[in-house]
């Protein structure tokens, strides 16, 4: 070495390079630290130097060190009581100590030392293959230490991005859901009041007209009487697509009244018998979350009508502290794994997007030949917005 080491070199990174790993050597010893120093140099290593236990704990301070060397014996603070506090520091706790002998130890010197925190001991004078393999091996370990917490890091952010971007997605599909469900209600309306209106007048009129026909006038009095049936179709049809749109009978009585009579109505339609079991009192719901009770409920009778081959359905509401629970089972032939995962299945694809705009959810279990219950399960709005 031609080279003296001098005090002004305690705490001095000989490589600055952001991407490099900082080691720390604590020896008390100038001639053999800077022996220790130019044996570690490497280009992707920056080596922070230390005469003694209390240099070494303000460096701890400063750098995120990858493993420290630290010599046993020193005057003033040995290695034993330097670990101790180096390992009291949280930002230091986990940092491998590797400790420098100048001879071999007793059991009890070297248990101590691993008490202590130390991961290794080297005897002075170190073999420089195995000091640079040892100090090696924990500064990958660094490195993919801090890789990981990088990538951990990177994940959480898109993560982050991923929930604001699916808030932002549900606030928007929210949005189109309400402008839309706005819109069926003003159709509802137009149908039913213009519409169902001019009907029913044009059979006020018609049946007027057939009172004051002369009797000789037969053939103009059957024709009349023939209008009858196409238009009391078309009455009810205009009703149904009314209905369909939306149904008044929620805006009227409320979400439990308007369950019942959904109910109802596809008992008397299908022939397939509902059984009900809904609170006395009317939940305190909004109107998005009664919409969607409705709407979904709407669907799974769709869904049992056209595919379960059913002849019973139980309908059960209940409401609980934070969430309202609808449950809706049938009897019939079971929904299948294929047909629960299918794209294509759009009645279902339907209900689980309502039950995520207003941040739900909605299990399908069906077993064959055993009938499909489907359970809707959404927040009501006395609980945090999603």
């Amino acid at each position: 070495m031609n080279q003296e080491f001098q005090p002004d070199d305690i705490g001095r990174v000989k490589v600055s390079d952001a991407l490099t790993c900082d080691v720390l050597i604590v020896e008390d010893d100038p001639h053999l630290l800077r022996a220790l120093q130019e044996l570690l140099a490497a280009p992707d290593c920056n080596i922070v130097v230390a005469q003694s236990g209390e240099d070494a704990l303000r460096l701890v301070l400063k750098f995120d060190f990858a493993v420290i060397l630290l010599d046993v014996k020193m005057s003033g603070m040995d290695g034993f009581a330097t670990a101790r506090l180096i390992r009291s520091r949280p930002g230091s706790r986990h940092t491998p100590i590797i400790f420098l002998t100048g001879s071999d130890q007793d059991a009890v010197s070297r248990f101590r030392g691993y008490a202590v925190g130390a991961v290794d001991y080297l005897v002075k004078p170190v073999v420089p293959e195995i000091l640079r393999a040892k100090v090696s091996v924990f500064i990958d370990l660094y490195r993919h230490n801090k890789a990981l917490i990088r990538e951990i890091a990177e994940r959480k952010v898109i993560e982050d991005d991923l929930r604001k971007a699916e808030a932002r997605l549900r606030a928007f599909a929210a949005h189109v859901e309400s402008v839309r469900e706005d819109e069926r209600t003003r159709l509802a309306r137009e149908v039913h009041d213009e519409l169902g209106q001019a009907l029913t007048g044009l059979k006020m009129d018609l049946a007027w007209l057939d009172k004051r026909l002369p009797g000789e006038q037969e053939e103009a009095a059957g024709r009349i009487k023939s209008m009858f049936p196409p238009i009391d179709a078309t009455i009810r049809s205009v009703r149904r697509i009314s209905s369909a749109l939306r149904p008044q009978v929620l805006d009227d009585v409320g979400l439990i009244g308007a369950l019942k009579w959904q109910a109802n109505e596809f008992q008397v339609r299908t022939g397939i018998r509902c059984k009900i079991d809904l609170p006395v009192e009317e939940p305190d719901l909004d109107r998005a979350r009664s919409t969607t009770a409705f709407r979904v409920l709407q669907e799974a009778l769709a869904n049992v009508a056209r595919h379960a081959g059913a002849t019973r359905v139980d309908i059960n509401l209940r409401v609980d502290a934070d969430h309202f629970i609808l449950k809706i089972a049938d009897n019939g032939r079971g929904v299948s794994e294929a047909e629960l995962h299918d794209p294509k299945s759009l009645g279902l694809v339907g209900i689980r997007e309502r039950a995520f705009l207003l941040g739900g959810n909605v299990e399908f279990e069906g077993k064959g030949g055993e009938g499909t219950t489907v359970t809707l399960s959404i927040p009501h709005r006395s609980a945090a917005a999603p």
